[in-house]
């Protein structure tokens, strides 16, 4: 399955893979060595078969109790041994106390990217929740086929919303096979850049290529100031 999705990836044009298993999410636990080592054995297999891409280790780490002790025993990976960390929230809320923990990341070096914010249910509802744990050092990942309206238009409408407001940093395809959760990365980039035209779309292509030469992310480009809603305005008239 695993080289199927790799030449498949490089149908899309991808050259680079970073690979996120599921840790400490209640039902996987998958650790650094063991991913490391699962990594180094897919790598030898894929250029066995002269598929031309390359796969880096990582996790998708859940938030949980334990994750800060869990970092400092090494069973925590980095993105491509980047200073950048995927962290997962549970998708119904924001977990009490996420602005504390992403400042301790921040304080020990660490660069935390919240995955997929746009399918958490807090969120969802109000996407300023978001604003405090980017001020707390978080950066954040939306996935391509929320983008594309993969998972329903309340999630595509809140993606979108987080992108053009700025409050996301990188595109990602967390593709877990090659058909219902593929990769649409190529079409996920072509309709940024029809959305919201080139430079938000080579601003998140780049930032990729960030994550893995451990890079700061570049200068957001300027975000489009937002309307003042039909609400506010009224109430402005009645004041006056």
């Amino acid at each position: 399955d695993a080289v199927l999705m790799a030449r498949a990836a490089s149908l899309e044009g991808i050259t680079d893979l970073i690979a996120t298993p599921h840790h400490a999410n209640g039902s996987y636990m998958n650790y650094a060595a063991d991913v490391i080592e699962a990594v180094d054995r897919l790598n030898e297999r894929l250029q066995a078969e002269r598929v031309p891409v390359t796969v880096h280790p990582g996790q998708e780490i859940r938030v949980h109790d334990d994750l800060l002790d869990a970092l400092g025993r090494k069973e925590l990976l980095s993105l491509g041994y980047s200073a950048y960390v995927l962290i997962e929230m549970p998708h119904h809320k924001v977990p009490y106390g996420m602005p504390e923990l992403l400042h301790e990341l921040s304080v020990l070096g660490v660069r935390p990217i919240i995955a997929h914010p746009e399918r958490n249910g807090d969120i969802l509802k109000d996407a300023s929740r978001l604003d405090e744990l980017l001020e707390h050092g978080a950066y954040t990942q939306v996935t391509s086929q929320s983008l594309l309206g993969g998972f329903g238009t309340h999630v595509s409408k809140c993606a979108w919303q987080l992108c053009r407001t700025g409050r996301i940093h990188i595109v990602s395809s967390d593709a877990h096979d090659i058909g219902r959760r593929s990769f649409q990365m190529r079409e996920a980039y072509e309709t940024i850049e029809q959305e919201m035209g080139v430079l938000w779309s080579g601003y998140f292509e780049d930032n990729a290529q960030c994550v893995l030469q451990d890079r700061d992310f570049g200068r957001m480009p300027e975000v489009p100031k937002q309307p003042k809603s039909l609400l506010k305005s009224l109430k402005f008239f009645r004041n006056r």
